[in-house]
């Protein structure tokens, strides 16, 4: 059976952003690329839609662009182009059922509340049973590696190191689909993986007193040999990949977001939950989304 990635095509610049990537990562990967755009039709055409085209036309023009450009940036890579009359999610969600990963566009920084994730990609994000990438408009693949001489391409010298993989652990409840993807990512571009897990200052009420937290060295001792214990078959498993590990009192949002500054992804799960309030993301995936700025994989798990 043929593997594939698949991305969305909207025709707009984060979505080519995350086109490419998501062809970068086909290639790392050894799969080929379903580029699918959805399109419906409307009684009034979007203004985007020039008034000699219909609606049909103008998504086979956008999809056939967005091939071309894959094309001839990736020559070695197998794309297939899917042009589906359906809404946006259920489209991508269906085309990803069976796929090995989805790839999403998301916008730059909206000045308030960091980047922006539109509707479509945060109700992909909430419902997919399969990993979610989002990519962000101007994303390229220099940006995957450390810097390099001033004019010289990433492309130019294949040895260029690729940036850290920052992995987000929630070390009382781990979760295996979530580690063997951060390391099989690491893996793939030779990169180094730095595990990050931040917990909040517990606290005890003695009999005679108010609440009081509880610190101290052997706080995060405790901590740091838990993560060890987490991770030693996993590091067995992949002995090619370095590992740095980062313990912190503090909020995981926080450290995750600091982590990756310089990294080529950040890798956080989300878990899966039946509730009658329906699926939702969670709080520490939710700000990673809004206010990391390199590629964010959501992994769900249960």
């Amino acid at each position: 059976m043929v593997r594939h990635i698949t991305t969305g095509i909207d025709g707009s610049a984060e979505s080519l952003a995350a086109a490419h990537w998501a062809a970068r990562e086909a290639l790392r990967r050894g799969v080929s690329l379903n580029l699918v755009h959805a399109w419906t039709w409307h009684p009034r055409p979007a203004p985007s839609v020039p008034a000699d085209r219909t609606e049909r036309d103008w998504a086979e023009q956008t999809l056939d662009r967005a091939a071309g450009s894959i094309r001839a940036a990736h020559p070695g890579l197998r794309v297939v182009e899917r042009l589906v009359a359906d809404s946006a999610v259920a489209a991508r969600l269906a085309a990803a059922e069976d796929e090995e990963l989805l790839v999403l566009g998301s916008r730059g920084l909206s000045g308030v509340a960091g980047f922006m994730v539109g509707s479509v990609s945060q109700r992909l994000v909430a419902r997919s049973s399969r990993p979610l990438v989002l990519v962000r408009a101007g994303e390229s693949a220099a940006d995957e590696h450390f810097t390099t001489l001033d004019g010289v391409s990433p492309d130019e010298i294949p040895e260029t190191p690729y940036r850290d993989v920052v992995l987000g652990l929630d070390i009382p409840r781990p979760s295996d689909e979530l580690i063997e993807f951060a390391f099989e990512s690491a893996r793939r571009c030779g990169a180094t993986l730095h595990v990050i897990h931040a917990f909040g200052t517990p606290r005890v009420q003695p009999a005679d007193g108010p609440w009081a937290p509880v610190t101290g060295p052997e706080l995060i001792a405790a901590q740091e040999n838990a993560m060890v214990t987490t991770l030693r078959p996993w590091c067995e498993k992949f002995p090619e990949v370095s590992v740095v590990e980062t313990v912190s009192e503090g909020r995981p949002a926080t450290a995750l977001v600091r982590a990756s500054s310089g990294a080529s992804l950040v890798v956080v799960g989300r878990r899966i939950r039946d509730s009658h309030l329906g699926t939702h993301i969670g709080a520490v995936t939710h700000a990673v989304l809004h206010h990391v700025g390199c590629p964010v994989a959501v992994v769900p798990h249960d």
